[in-house]
């Protein structure tokens, strides 16, 4: 579980810098816009890579159990997760009132994410990964919430139906595909 847990520090640490706005100017201005970039990808990378190398060798370890979710808990995730992934798909779609309504959509598909799998799994890795980034993205929307307005930024577009439509379609296609695809990239099936 070391390689798990110094993976979500590497990854929530780069990713932390974003919340830091003078730390994060101060690096900027030292180092220059495309290797703050370069160094907040790779160690991005770097920490997300060995949280899924962390989580699997924590699995193949054997799983250190907590809890017994109940049965109906999963459907719960089903519902949370397919949310998540018309949220993400909003966050990069066309103006929709969804991404209107939520403000920061990707975010909030985190925490559904992270949400449902907490529901669901009751280890104490799960409980780690699942957990770690559900506060990170609590955490980040606070942060979001305290950051001063932009004066000088554009004002967003007017939502659409159009936009709305897309990012349901894509998020629901996206969805199903993951229910699919989840055994053979996770390990783990979640069809009934």
């Amino acid at each position: 579980m070391t390689i798990l847990i110094m993976g979500l520090v590497i990854f929530f640490g780069s990713h932390s810098i974003s919340m830091m706005r003078p730390l994060r100017a101060q690096l900027i201005s030292q180092l220059g816009p495309m290797p703050f970039k370069g160094i907040y990808s790779i160690l991005s990378l770097t920490g997300f890579v060995l949280i899924i190398y962390g989580f699997g060798d924590y699995r193949a370890d054997g799983l250190i159990p907590v809890w017994e979710p109940p049965r109906f808990l999963h459907h719960v995730t089903h519902l949370l997760v397919m949310l998540a992934f018309v949220m993400l798909a909003a966050a990069y779609a066309p103006m929709s009132h969804i991404k209107a309504r939520l403000k920061h959509p990707m975010l909030a598909g985190i925490k559904a994410w992270a949400f449902g799998h907490l529901l669901s799994n009751g280890d104490l890795g799960g409980m780690l990964l699942f957990g770690a980034f559900l506060a990170f993205g609590v955490i980040d929307r606070i942060a979001l919430k305290r950051r001063a307005i932009d004066p000088d930024a554009p004002a967003p577009k007017p939502p659409t139906i159009v936009g709305d439509l897309i990012a349901i379609a894509v998020g629901l296609g996206a969805f199903l595909a993951m229910m699919m695809l989840h055994p053979a990239l996770i390990g783990v099936s979640v069809m009934p």
